[in-house]
């Protein structure tokens, strides 16, 4: 599981150091590709092609189905740290996130997001300001659901 910020800068040839905890888990090649809200998404070889397995068992004749698999998939690429755990950010990639030089790399659960830092700071500082809400809407759509059993307190 991925978890924590860590900010990074961009080398002078734009490559990425990722995070040695993240490498390990990210694997060799991973995938990376276009994300949500400006954001890169990474993930290992094996969520990848379960994301891909799913996204082929939806209906392709819906267009927002077709857009949004398209938009995913012409995005990514592999990428293989070299020895120093840096990637190079392909160039189209990076003008969709915004990356310029100050870069914060996000573990999300089973994947790896990549953000400009002040693209990541806004986001952020929205999101605190509606973390109560986003939780109450997280709870009627069934977080809460099976916490009993686990013995866990509901968060």
């Amino acid at each position: 599981m991925f978890l924590g910020e860590h900010r990074h800068v961009l080398d002078e040839k734009g490559r990425l150091t990722i995070p040695a905890r993240f490498r390990e888990e990210l694997g060799s090649p991973f995938i990376l590709t276009r994300g949500l809200d400006g954001s890169l998404f990474a993930y290992p070889l094996s969520a990848w092609r379960t994301l891909e397995r799913r996204l082929r068992s939806l209906p392709f004749t819906r267009r927002d189905v077709r857009a949004f698999t398209r938009l995913l998939f012409a995005g990514a690429v592999e990428v293989e740290p070299d020895r120093q755990g840096r990637i190079s950010i392909p160039p189209n990639l990076a003008a969709y996130a915004g990356l310029a030089k100050n870069v914060v790399v996000v573990g999300v659960s089973a994947r790896v997001e990549i953000w400009d830092e002040a693209r990541w700071e806004a986001y952020v500082a929205e999101g605190e300001a509606k973390y109560t809400d986003l939780a109450e809407s997280l709870i009627d759509l069934g977080l809460d659901e099976g916490w009993e059993e686990s013995g866990a307190d509901v968060p």
